[in-house]
């Protein structure tokens, strides 16, 4: 499985946002698109400060 967890890093806490991502999709109005392996979808504003994918997490800051 290739999937990884998405986080949004603040205050130097990590806040889960999302489960079993499969596809990060940047968006013209500077958000990102992430979508889970079973379609469910979120955006959000912010830019990736880290991927890791050996360790399956995917790291945002505000």
């Amino acid at each position: 499985m290739c999937e990884a967890n998405a986080y949004m890093v603040k205050d130097g806490e990590e806040t889960l946002l999302m489960e079993s991502v499969d596809l990060v999709e940047p968006e013209a109005d500077g958000t990102f698109r992430l979508v889970g392996i079973f379609g469910d979808q979120i955006t959000i504003k912010g830019k990736i400060r880290r991927m890791n994918l050996v360790d399956h997490r995917i790291l945002f800051e505000p």
